[in-house]
């Protein structure tokens, strides 16, 4: 038993022998002594951090640790809750009055029986907008020449419900001034509701009117939704071809007057004369718009009456439709459905056949073989619901943008790696002689005053 115990325990005389360097190699023993320097580290940043904290939040009620360490949890659990959920902060600070007494009364809505006007009914506008154009004849035309236009777009005043939308709504207004910084055009960009009664589909009515009446030296306001987007940026409109009208659409008359069809033309992308005429439809086409009973109502009667409707509230699209074939003789004259370019492009037939557009032709066209707009229409990337998966509609939007991105784009020596990538490749060398290059420029996307100069 003795043996046997000596044999299984070292005995005092070995254990003087004993060296943790027989049990512990040399590479174990360095990592403990690194643990142990990391957690006296930690331990000192600890001790930082609560003596910033103590100095941040206070030192408790009596300066005990105990209740140094529940205000410090509570204070972090406050700072996390915030990271968290950035969207309920947002919506908190807009929705927090500094003043209870300024809290927002909902205005009631429209009486049925009282119909539904934009403003003062104005009869003679054009002597008065004639009148001051005499007193400012410098303000009627641009730099090109061309009637001064002035496009009008805009988005909802809350942040979006998804918060990819914001960041595509920013896309689309660059792709938009693009555009318009290229061929002299204003813009005006809109987030405020100017009468809560016309929200939604409705709301471009009292801006139209309101711009209309505040810039006589407009002669032609082109309204353009967020979801639409310039994929032409060569393409010029035909100004010429509608100086006998004040009404321009993209649409079919065989559709809108032979089969009442509720898509016949699109209200996402037109322009409108600034003009008595325009007041006049206007104050025709609005009294169908105000929400709630009188809405819910006029789609009824436009769901009865044209083709292919489904039913729901009515829509700014399907009730000038109804206006202009119950009404035919009094505004059609004036009225020009164009179809001969993609004012408006159904963005489904489109988007898929880019890389075979910039293969076989090139910008300038407008049509079928390079789409002036590509409109998403039944997309809501700022909505959390739409007739399409938010995910389709993202892709293509990105390509869509990055197609008419590298038309501008070019004109620096870049453009995108591909369509659906933000990042952008180099595809032509710096040079000392940068004129040069401009006067080279393939698209001619010069600004309207470099083009006009002679010494380029």
């Amino acid at each position: 038993m003795r043996d046997s115990l000596k044999k299984s325990f070292p005995t005092m005389r070995s254990a003087t022998s004993w060296h943790p360097g027989k049990l512990l190699s040399g590479a174990r023993i360095r990592q403990l002594q690194r643990a142990s320097y990391n957690l006296k580290v930690t331990l000192l940043c600890g001790f930082v951090t609560i003596l910033v904290l103590r100095g941040t939040i206070g030192a408790g009620k009596f300066g005990t640790p105990a209740q140094d360490f529940k205000e410090i949890k509570e204070h972090l659990q406050h700072v996390h809750s915030h990271r968290k959920e950035p969207n309920r902060v947002l919506a908190g600070m807009e929705d927090t009055k500094e003043n209870p007494k300024e809290t927002e009364v909902d205005e009631e809505e429209s009486n049925p029986k009282t119909p539904y006007t934009l403003g003062p009914k104005i009869v003679d506008w054009d002597k008065q907008r004639k009148d001051w154009l005499i007193s400012h004849p410098e303000s009627t035309k641009t730099t090109n020449g061309k009637p001064r236009t002035l496009l009008v777009t805009g988005s909802q005043p809350s942040a979006c419900d998804n918060p990819v939308g914001d960041h595509y709504l920013l896309k689309s207004i660059k792709n938009k001034i693009d555009y318009c910084r290229l061929h002299d055009i204003e813009i005006f960009y809109n987030m405020a509701h100017l009468d809560k009664e016309m929200a939604g589909y409705w709301a471009k009515l009292p801006l139209l009117r309101k711009l209309m009446l505040s810039h006589p030296e407009v002669e032609w306001f082109w309204w353009m939704d967020s979801d639409a987007m310039f994929t032409d940026m060569v393409f010029e409109l035909p100004m010429e071809k509608y100086k006998d009208y004040n009404f321009i659409l993209h649409g079919w008359d065989e559709l809108v007057y032979n089969q009442r069809n509720w898509i016949g033309l699109n209200t996402g992308s037109f322009l409108i004369r600034n003009c008595q005429w325009s007041l006049d439809i206007m104050d025709a086409w609005a009294p169908a718009g105000p929400k709630g009973k009188i809405r819910e109502e006029a789609g009824r009667i436009l769901t009865k009456n044209l083709a292919g409707r489904p039913d729901f509230e009515a829509d700014d699209q399907s009730a000038l439709i109804y206006l202009l074939i119950t009404q035919k003789g009094q505004w059609t004259d004036k009225v020009f459905l164009e179809s001969s370019y993609y004012l408006h492009g159904y963005w489904v037939i489109l988007v898929d056949k880019y890389e075979e557009m910039m293969e076989k032709h090139h910008p300038g066209l407008g049509d079928d073989r390079w789409p002036f707009v590509t409109h998403f229409v039944g997309c809501k990337p700022c909505g959390k619901f739409g007739d399409y998966p938010v995910e389709r509609c993202l892709r293509q939007m990105e390509r869509a943008f990055n197609f008419a991105d590298n038309q501008v784009l070019q004109m620096y020596g870049f453009q995108h790696r591909n369509l659906g990538a933000a990042k952008v490749k180099r595809i032509r060398n710096d040079t000392d002689r940068p004129l040069e290059v401009l006067h080279a420029d393939n698209l001619h996307l010069l600004h309207p005053s470099l083009k006009r100069s002679p010494s380029i």
